[in-house]
């Protein structure tokens, strides 16, 4: 497991989301790398059924994801018709898949 995954693991375990921002400081990457790696987690968590991890991720000043993060999931195949709706449906899910 990354230092990341196990960022968003903890994150998701907390029922907790962070910025873009705060993430890419506390793993001492930009933020274009993170963004990097987040999109490569959402491919692969797509490929494997899940839901999304990068769901977690707050853009400053919302508590939605960044428009890339969306404009990753179309690429991937998802429809979004409602952002809240489906970004709170990707952290239930998560939440979810957390419990023992």
């Amino acid at each position: 497991m990354t230092r990341l995954e196990a960022r968003l693991a903890a994150l998701t375990a907390a029922g907790q989301t962070t910025t873009y921002g705060a993430l890419a400081k506390e793993l001492g990457l930009r933020v274009i790398e993170l963004t990097a790696r987040l999109e490569s987690l959402m491919e692969d968590d797509t490929a494997k059924g899940r839901p999304l991890r990068a769901a977690l991720l707050n853009a400053r000043g919302t508590d939605l994801p960044a428009r890339g993060f969306f404009d990753k999931a179309a690429e991937l195949g998802t429809v979004v018709t409602d952002r809240v709706a489906w970004v709170a449906d990707q952290r239930r899910r998560l939440s979810a898949q957390n419990q023992p």
